[in-house]
């Protein structure tokens, strides 16, 4: 098996379903500063142990990816959506605030 590379390309955030659909007792905070804080643009994990999250991870974004990072790490591909063999683009499922993600195979040398 191979390592799986993730990268955070870019966190995002929908004000407007923030607005009006989050609950009030945690949308204050949200609309203060709406992007994940769990992690920052550009931001790497290297991925050797396929059954466990790596340290710092959202465990949300983990199962979400995880699908993905278990097909690039046994030789798949995401072609033809992808261009890129050993390469998928993916983000987790909060629709709030979602979080875009790069998943990269690392061939051994």
């Amino acid at each position: 098996m191979s390592s799986v590379r993730v990268t955070v390309l870019k966190r995002t955030a929908d004000v407007g379903l923030i607005e009006e659909y989050m609950g009030d007792e945690v949308k204050g905070s949200r609309l203060a500063n709406p992007a994940c804080e769990k992690f920052e643009d550009g931001q790497e994990f290297v991925i050797d142990d396929l059954a466990a999250s790596p340290e710092g991870f959202c465990v949300w974004a983990w199962s979400d990816l995880h699908k993905e990072i278990l097909t690039l790490a046994s030789g798949g591909d995401m072609r033809p959506w992808v261009k890129y063999p050993g390469t998928a683009i993916a983000c987790c499922t909060d629709a709030f605030r979602p979080v875009v993600f790069k998943l990269e195979r690392i061939e051994a040398e």
